[in-house]
């Protein structure tokens, strides 16, 4: 599954939709089939990127839902 209609320039990386403009406290995501989501600073893109299983990102998504 592929975010890039979402992302900038086409590489896959997003930002929620909820991501304040005037924030500089942002994440982005890019979910890679087979490998799960990663998750890196938007501040600091080359910086590492943590990855998260599917599974554990739908939970997380699911329970920030619930809140």
């Amino acid at each position: 599954m592929s975010n890039t209609s979402k992302s900038p320039h086409g590489t896959g990386w997003f930002k929620s939709s909820r991501s304040g403009g005037g924030s500089d406290q942002c994440v982005e995501c890019r979910i890679v089939a087979g490998r799960g989501v990663g998750v890196r600073d938007s501040k600091n893109p080359g910086g590492g990127v943590f990855w998260v299983g599917s599974a554990a990102w739908a939970a997380f998504v699911t329970g920030v839902k619930n809140r």
